[in-house]
């Protein structure tokens, strides 16, 4: 379920202070019930996420597209990336973040961790349209329970990168967004 921003940045997350000049795209209520300890089970099953697994053919479609296009025009090349178009976002962390633990590196998507806390989880990836946070956080439910909350933070780059962001919002929020929150769901309860 889409949440309003303020979900996001009510919230006392580490992220502020470090992204401080990125904006909030999108900030979603994850459909994984937990307790309060399941938030690294949260992390782990999303380092191992794939868009070529996405339950929707559409949603796969559209990654496959992206994924090609990126490929022809060079926005996903190492130049383009994160340690070389834009620095890292770990040199901003401060001491007591950038000696605790990153997290776990993603198996298969072009995301590098930058900080893991007990309920907040960040990482990063950037090409020649923008520089990304993928944000995670484990938040009360409201009803004794826990469950994941995503928050995508963007610094686009220049006029293409905030035309090409402008561009993908609509497939992201109808096309995107509901089948990979259905795939969420579903290795949530499988992963159990």
């Amino acid at each position: 379920m889409k949440l309003p921003d303020t979900a996001h940045t009510s919230r006392p997350w580490r992220i502020h202070e470090i992204a401080h000049d990125f904006r909030l795209y999108d900030v979603w209520a994850l459909p994984t019930p937990g307790g309060p300890d399941d938030f690294p089970r949260l992390v782990r099953n999303t380092a191992a996420g794939d868009t070529s697994d996405n339950p929707s053919w559409i949603a796969r479609t559209l990654f496959a597209i992206r994924w090609k296009l990126g490929k022809l025009f060079g926005w996903d090349s190492p130049k383009a990336g994160v340690g070389s178009r834009v620095p890292t976002l770990r040199d901003r962390l401060p001491r007591d973040l950038r000696e605790g633990p990153t997290g776990p590196e993603f198996d298969r998507l072009p995301f590098t961790s930058v900080y893991l806390t007990e309920d907040e989880w960040a990482s990063e990836m950037a090409n020649s349209t923008m520089h990304g946070v993928l944000h995670l956080g484990w938040v009360p439910d409201g009803s004794g329970g826990h469950r994941g909350q995503l928050a995508v933070l963007v610094k686009p780059n220049g006029l293409f990168g905030k035309a090409y962001m402008a561009a993908i919002g609509p497939f992201r929020h109808l096309l995107v967004y509901p089948p990979l929150l259905r795939g969420i769901a579903r290795e949530w309860q499988e992963s159990a």
